[in-house]
């Protein structure tokens, strides 16, 4: 219903000469699809009070609303072209009016925890690329046509935001950071097993795809009571990001999955001393795949952490073994280098000690767009590690853009991991074995030859052989075409 909408957004975005990549166009359809978004709820919510013999105080004052500002109606249910701003006027009136308006909610929200306070946050970090408002108001005018106020209806606009989001990640540039393939992630998910009432974390949220997935999981777990749809709501995904547009887009693609408020905070994870984390900010699960790199100004979070380090990855490490539960689990997403890099070996030592480090997935290159070996660690808090599981996803294909992962390539690591068996992918290495100054535990499968084995010259002449045979029958044919 909604996927030509989309595709026609897009077509008008591109003509926007203030908008020029992927990026820009999630995210200037993130913050009208909200607005759109919180019409509907505020619809919703009026009616259900009236049901209950209550009055509803709206949100926003009737001339911020949308069927003020952008979709104003006659009578029949038609735009009011008379009233309707367009061209200058439209762009005036949101970067002058509507804009400054919803960032004072941040200021003026009785907690973070609230609709408003997330409204005063992301008009915050964002600002209106428009530059022509007569694309804008044909942007809005389709966006008009999109309900939220069906179930159906939210699961069909949020995985096609999903797809925008992915789109995103597969643009290149910086458009990869904030997106994991989703089948990595559900696979994650899946090896954890979250339950209805745990407080499932991701410190790098990124656009939300852990949270977002581990919420369908649970979703799908059972029957769910009131009660249990109560504690999805409000006690059970907590998510931090530092950069203004992921923060955006992860917080849209959670309300638009089913979570009204997200417990998502604007902040760097990594501005938080880990030796000041109590108790009851710890969590049960956590789920991420944390930014590597030093694109963090290391000198001002360094000292936050025990061990320092100038890779962004080791310090998000030790922020989420901080931050579990005892006996608290873990799926973390991290370069395969953190298995075997000097610089690593504290931080390895640390997560060897407090935490059972009991499976590591080795995934193929490709698996994320820039490229990148990577690996899943698996951990429980509160034990020291004796044995480690290993898995390496070996496929037959080479993965990319047009041909990336999916479930079915992980089905057998699944299967494996239930049990830890042995297999020709996968094998158990005792802790005593791997050596103790290095702490190197890098992936080396046992059932794999390390012996390089040649071709016979017999072998290879008649390759050439056949080649030859090849190429002289495709100039044969390029001949007779001539």
């Amino acid at each position: 219903m909604f996927e030509q909408s989309f595709k026609n957004i897009d077509n008008l975005l591109r003509k926007d000469k203030g908008l020029s990549t992927e990026i820009d166009y999630v995210e200037q359809t993130s913050w009208l699809l909200f607005l759109k978004y919180l019409e509907d709820l505020e619809v919703n919510k009026a009616l259900e009070a009236e049901l209950n013999g209550k009055t509803y105080t709206p949100i926003l004052d009737n001339d911020y609303t949308w069927s003020t500002w952008a979709y104003p109606k006659k009578e029949n249910g038609t735009l009011d072209h008379d009233k309707a701003l367009t061209g200058d006027d439209l762009n005036e009136f949101v970067r002058n009016n509507l804009f400054p308006y919803l960032k004072s909610f941040k200021q003026r929200a009785e907690s973070p925890n609230t609709l408003e306070y997330k409204i005063g946050e992301i008009f915050n970090e964002i600002t209106n690329k428009f530059q022509s408002g007569y694309i804008l108001r044909q942007v809005i005018d389709i966006i008009q046509t999109m309900r939220f106020q069906t179930s159906e209806e939210k699961h069909e606009l949020s995985c096609l935001y999903e797809d925008k989001i992915q789109n995103m990640g597969n643009s290149g540039r910086n458009g990869g950071e904030y997106y994991t393939p989703r089948p990595l992630i559900r696979t994650i998910i899946a090896a954890i097993k979250p339950k209805i009432g745990d407080r499932i974390y991701d410190g790098a949220l990124g656009s939300a795809g852990f949270l977002v997935e581990a919420f369908d999981y649970l979703k799908h777990s059972k029957e769910l009571s009131v009660d249990d749809m109560r504690i999805l709501q409000e006690k059970t995904f907590f998510g931090k990001e530092a950069k203004p547009i992921p923060y955006i887009i992860g917080t849209m693609n959670m309300i638009l999955h089913g979570i009204e408020a997200p417990h998502i905070i604007h902040t760097n994870t990594l501005s938080e001393n880990i030796m000041q984390i109590q108790e009851k900010d710890k969590y049960d699960v956590i789920i991420a795949n944390p930014p590597f790199g030093a694109s963090e100004d290391i000198a001002s979070v360094e000292q936050n952490f025990p061990i320092r380090s100038s890779e962004t990855a080791y310090l998000f490490l030790q922020h989420f073994i901080k931050s579990l539960k005892a006996g608290g689990m873990a799926g973390i997403v991290i370069k395969n280098t953190f298995l075997s890099n000097g610089d690593a070996k504290e931080v390895r030592k640390e997560l060897l000690e407090s935490c059972n480090l009991y499976a590591v997935l080795d995934l193929p290159a490709k698996v994320f767009t820039a490229g990148v070996k990577t690996v899943v660690l698996f951990f429980k808090k509160g034990e020291p590690t004796k044995k480690i599981w290993y898995y390496q996803l070996n496929l037959d294909r080479n993965l990319g853009k047009t041909n990336p992962l999916n479930e079915k390539d992980l089905a057998d690591f699944l299967e494996q991991f239930n049990g830890f068996k042995d297999s020709a992918n996968s094998w158990t290495v005792d802790l005593k074995d791997v050596d103790a100054a290095t702490v190197d535990l890098s992936v080396k499968n046992p059932n794999v030859s390390d012996e390089i084995i040649y071709r016979e010259p017999k072998e290879i002449l008649q390759e050439i052989t056949e080649l030859d045979r090849e190429s002289a029958a495709l100039l044969t044919k390029i001949k007779e075409l001539v």
